[in-house]
């Protein structure tokens, strides 16, 4: 049972699309009040509403209902129907397969959540703050109802249990009421079939550093009498998958560009966290970080007079805007060597979640916007070290005794060897100040050519990176820590050379 439309974008329908997915098992009596609240429900201006059904193999009359409101309402409810009952986290996988909005929401399909306080959970999407919002039933409010103290109590254990894990500071992370950009949930692989959907989606959205924001709701507790599904047996599942996904690092599907770097060993935290004490002496008081992804490296840098984030990629930027929202030391800006050394300072225009062409300012623009150290630790190949043109398109962007400081493989096929670093640094107008050869611990792990390892490998690598940095003093390192400046007697050294 499916009905289908054609996805497409948000400038291609002239609004934004809020997916609203509901799994379904078993809710012949409450399914069409929820539906037709849902629909019912009011959303701020521009916001436009999908509802994505998705039928867990039900027992009773729920297919029938399901039929009937499709009917119903054609251009509002696709519906789909699961092969057999698997369980909620399955049927919230696929109805997240089959959105095609810009954000979603998870709704459950009784009466216990209120749709009229959609607009409540989408302000802190649609302004931009945030990457995700948890509806909270514990939250302050001004009224609530009196729900079991035992469910409540189990639901609390498991909340501080998960913020134990996870580091965040959520007041119910049990809540149906999650809320997602759409491309923020299409990014997360997710594998629990049952109620552990919860835990596994906050320990995922903890490790992938996305903005959380958390608002208070109302809750209309069921009885089991009336057809509450949760047992105990889902709160101890749930304790194990808390547990599973503090150990185990499943962040990203397979194939995903930002995964491959993320599951590299250039995303090992401990790892991050040395190169980062290797560079500051060299930072001074206005750093610019080229390549700055979603922001790996960049929670490490430090954060004195400015600090200034560059990604080429739109969705990048948006995403670290939102984590920085109110940092008055921190800025986010838009920067594509490929074309041009402007950095593209600009709040609200374009849009990025659809514009792919970077921006382009004149000169005057940026012209105090020049930095005590450029960096680059997260996505190297951003600075474009091999092409001499790009490379030193940098030197506009530093001031006249400014650096750069950036990691390089130094062993492995895409490696450099400390002749070749210095000949394309004097190519592009720097000379080398530092040259340093760190992390011998990879080269043990057999992890020298840059490739993506499984994520023991990573757990192992982080453990013993600790204990064994003194083999650096030793055994010559995986990979080079340079530090260079321009060369004012060979500005146009790349035209020469």
């Amino acid at each position: 049972m499916s009905a289908n439309v054609s996805p497409s974008t948000s400038a291609e329908r002239g609004s934004v699309l809020f997916s609203i997915l509901i799994p379904v098992y078993n809710e012949q009596a409450y399914l069409a009040r929820v539906v037709e609240r849902v629909l019912a429900a009011p959303l701020p201006d521009g916001v436009d509403r999908e509802l994505i059904l998705v039928d867990d193999c039900s027992t009773d009359r729920t297919p029938e209902v399901i039929a009937t409101l499709v009917a119903r309402y054609p251009d509002k409810i696709r519906a789909f129907r699961q092969p057999k009952n698997q369980g909620k986290g399955a049927a919230i996988r696929r109805a997240i397969q089959e959105t095609n909005g810009d954000y979603a929401i998870i709704q459950d399909a009784d009466l216990e959540y209120n749709p009229n306080e959609y607009s409540l959970v989408l302000a802190p999407l649609l302004d931009g703050r945030a990457d995700v919002v948890y509806g909270s039933r514990f939250a302050t409010r001004e009224t609530r109802k009196i729900v079991n103290y035992h469910h409540k109590l189990g639901n609390l254990f498991l909340t501080h249990l998960s913020n134990w894990t996870t580091g965040l500071d959520l007041t119910d992370m049990e809540t149906c009421y999650k809320a997602f950009r759409a491309d923020v949930l299409k990014s997360i692989p997710l594998r629990s079939n049952r109620f552990g959907i919860e835990p596994e989606i906050t320990a995922k959205i903890a490790k992938r550093g996305w903005t959380v924001y958390e608002v208070p709701i109302s809750y209309n507790g069921r009885r089991y009498s009336e057809g509450k599904k949760i047992g105990w047996k889902d709160g101890v599942s749930a304790i194990r998958t808390i547990v599973k996904y503090w150990l185990v690092d499943d962040c990203f599907y397979d194939g995903d560009p930002n995964g491959d770097g993320a599951r590299s060993l250039e995303r090992s935290r401990v790892l991050t966290k040395a190169i980062v004490d290797k560079a500051v002496p060299f930072l001074g008081l206005q750093t610019l970080e080229i390549g700055a992804g979603q922001g790996e490296t960049s929670r490490y840098l430090p954060q004195k007079e400015r600090l200034t984030l560059a990604d080429a990629d739109a969705k990048n930027v948006k995403f670290l805007r939102a984590g920085y929202d109110g940092n008055a030391v921190v800025d986010v800006a838009r920067l594509d060597l490929d074309s041009t050394a402007v950095l593209d300072f600009a709040d609200g225009a374009p849009q990025f979640a659809s514009s792919s062409e970077p921006l382009t300012l004149t000169k005057t623009a940026f012209s105090d916007s020049q930095y005590d150290a450029v960096v680059a630790f997260n996505r190297v190949d951003a600075l474009r070290f091999d092409d001499a043109d790009a490379f030193g398109r940098l030197r506009s962007l530093l001031k006249s005794n400014g650096r750069v400081v950036f990691t390089l493989p130094a062993c492995g096929s895409e490696s450099y060897s400390e002749r070749e670093l210095k000949r394309n640094l004097a190519a592009a107008g720097f000379r080398a100040e530092k040259i340093e050869r760190f992390d011998a611990l990879a080269t043990f792990l057999g992890q020298r050519d840059g490739k993506t390892p499984s994520r023991k490998a990573l757990k192992l690598y982080d453990w013993l990176f600790r204990w064994t940095r003194w083999l650096d003093k030793f055994v010559s390192g995986a990979r080079f820590l340079v530090v260079a400046t321009p060369d004012s007697s060979n500005a146009d050294g790349r035209r020469r050379s």
